[in-house]
């Protein structure tokens, strides 16, 4: 594959487009546009080298179906901006900190080892949906239906925008 240089340009657009998707699902981008850009940066580097935006602070395998997890918006931002109020990388932070433009620390790696995504993949595979054996509890917004399986509920819903507390306990 023949990597080509990524343009201001494309990085503007896509920096507007990620934006405005992120505003509509509830969501905020860093305020510091110069980071985030570089971030969006980042994205479109990975897509260029593995055929899908893979977070560009965490290492990619390059094969699609071992970094499903990581792909932007990956499956630890929500849980990271609940606890720290930023994802891992901060492209995505909280209503707080994007209000209050506050300086961000470094947050622990939630992301499970290789070996261990591996081992909860052949658990997930063996166990099926046998019994109550989900792996998360699967919750619904009690405004719209909207149902996802996780530990805790995000904290607005991507449908309707409701909040956590609109949430309930579904399976």
């Amino acid at each position: 594959m023949i990597h080509s240089v990524i343009s201001d340009p494309l990085i503007d657009s896509t920096y507007l487009k990620l934006k405005k998707e992120a505003e509509e699902g509830g969501y905020r981008f860093n305020p510091n546009v110069e980071f985030t850009k570089n971030l969006v940066r980042g994205l479109l580097k990975n897509e260029q080298r593995y055929g899908y935006q893979s977070c560009p602070c965490r290492l990619s395998s390059g094969k699609r179906d071992e970094d499903l997890d990581i792909i932007c918006p990956c499956d630890y931002r929500d849980p990271d901006l609940e606890d720290f109020g930023t994802c891992y990388c901060a492209l995505y932070v909280s209503e707080k900190v994007a209000a209050e433009n506050q300086t961000l620390s470094p947050i622990p790696e939630r992301r499970p080892s290789r070996g261990d995504r591996k081992k909860g993949m052949v658990e997930r595979q063996v166990t099926g949906l046998v019994g109550s054996s989900l792996p998360f509890p699967v919750w619904r917004c009690k405004v719209c239906g909207y149902l996802c399986a996780r530990e805790q509920p995000p904290g607005i819903c991507p449908i309707c925008k409701a909040t956590k507390d609109r949430f309930e306990r579904f399976i």
